[in-house]
Parts: C-alpha cells; structure tokens; sequence
C-alpha cells in the first residue's frame, strides 16, 4: 500500500474559529446532503473542486476550508460521505475508527467503497450538472482515497494531503496531475510510502508534487492548531499548494 489504513491519529483536532458562508444542499435527486461554497468571481479556467473529507465529514473546519477555496475563485462541493452518521464527538470510550468504516463490527452504517464510490461520483455530476467544464479534487486522510479512485470518472487534477487507505494499483492507476502533502510525523503516510508513492508517479509520467511539512503529524491540512506556529503555516502553506496545484493544470 502507499498508505495506511486510518487510525487514532486521524481522530484528533482542533476546531477552528469562523463562520460559514457557504450553503447546504442536496445533489443526485435530493438523496445526499452537501455543503457547496460558491465563488463569486470564479476563475477563467472553468473549474471547480470536489472537496472530499476526512473521517468528520462536513464540519466546521471542512466548510470553511471550502469557503476559503471559494475565495480564491474555486466554487467547491463536499458531499455528505456518511450519510449523517459522523465521528461522535465526544467519543465514547474504546471508540475504533476501523470498526465504525467497516460497519461497527456488525455491518451497520459501513463506510466503505461500496459506499463511498457512488457519492463521489455523484459529487463529481453534481459540479459538471452546475456547468463546470473541469473538476479539480483535493482528500484529506479518509478522503484521499477516494480522489485517487475516480480520476477515471472526470476529476482532471487532484491534491491529497496525508492520504491513508490507498493501495498500490489505485495509485499506479491515475492517469492526471497529482499534488500530495506529507507530515513529517505520520504513522498511516509514513516516509517509506511516501518514497514508493514518488517511485510510482515517477514511473507512470503524470505531472506530480510532494511537499513534505516538518513539526506536523497526520491530518494537520485541516486539524492543525493554528496557534502552534509550525502547524499553522504548514495548513495554510498546504492549502496555498492545492491552489497553485490547480491554477497550474486546469
């Protein structure tokens, strides 16, 4: 695998301050939720950002990840991945993030490809129903899967940061621009993945960018505490990278 299954690193976070601008929807005949942040002066390159989260989903800091996208002339969607059923927060005790993808152990409420392919692909519809001629995808730790999954359904760049869950042939299997942020500290993206991951890009010729952040751990691009100087300027330094990521290939 280039990266590892998630795992108590990717539960921890720090809220970040802001208020949403964006809206709540819903995409693909009204059966799945989603946040859409519009852009008001959109860019001359026709596209748009599927945002695929991590294990929390559509919450504060991925809306105003959102809205800061918009900001920057990219109208970006993030579908609702886990049909409401989101990390609890607090979390009981002995809470296992594997067992609650794969089904709580019982096969209730599983988030799997099974499930997850289908709302990724509706989230790309969506944006190409609303007129967007191009599809930019940024993951973020559970997210970033699904990004490298569905190139082949019409995402055209993508940007992951600290991925985990994705395997050697689906990431040997892109056929676009990829653009990855890496911690320093990350036991699911670890430096030996991270140097096969380079092996692979290198070998199948798409244009390709690591950017490796010191003084971070896995899930910073979203999680990081903006009041820890490191951490703050590799999130913002991270989303500045995507941006770039996209102006340069769209």
């Amino acid at each position: 695998m280039t990266s590892n299954p998630p795992g108590d690193c990717c539960l921890s976070r720090t809220l970040h301050e802001g208020t949403p601008k964006g809206e709540d929807i819903t995409i693909h005949g009204e059966r799945i939720k989603a946040y859409l942040a519009r852009a008001t002066k959109p860019k001359s390159n026709g596209g748009a950002i599927l945002y695929i989260p991590d294990v929390f989903g559509i919450w504060q800091n991925s809306k105003l990840m959102a809205d800061n996208f918009a900001e920057r002339g990219y109208t970006t969607l993030i579908p609702d991945l886990f049909n409401g059923d989101v990390i609890p927060d607090p979390r009981p005790a002995g809470f296992d993030v594997k067992k609650w993808i794969a089904g709580g152990g019982n096969g209730d409420n599983p988030h799997t490809p099974a499930q997850i392919d289908p709302i990724t692909v509706a989230g790309i519809q969506a944006l190409k129903a609303m007129g967007y001629k191009k599809i930019a995808a940024v993951g973020y730790c559970f997210g970033a899967k699904y990004i490298i999954r569905h190139y082949k359904d019409g995402i055209d760049v993508g940007f992951v940061a600290h991925p985990s869950f994705v395997d050697e042939a689906e990431f040997a299997a892109i056929p676009g621009p990829l653009s990855i942020a890496a911690a320093e500290t990350d036991t699911i993206f670890p430096a030996e993945n991270r140097h096969k991951s380079e092996e692979i890009l290198r070998k199948i010729g798409v244009p390709y960018q690591i950017n490796l952040f010191s003084g971070t751990e896995h899930g910073f691009a979203v999680r990081g505490d903006p009041k820890v100087k490191s951490q703050k300027f590799a999130k913002e330094r991270a989303f500045q990278q995507a941006v770039d990521w996209f102006d340069e290939h769209l």
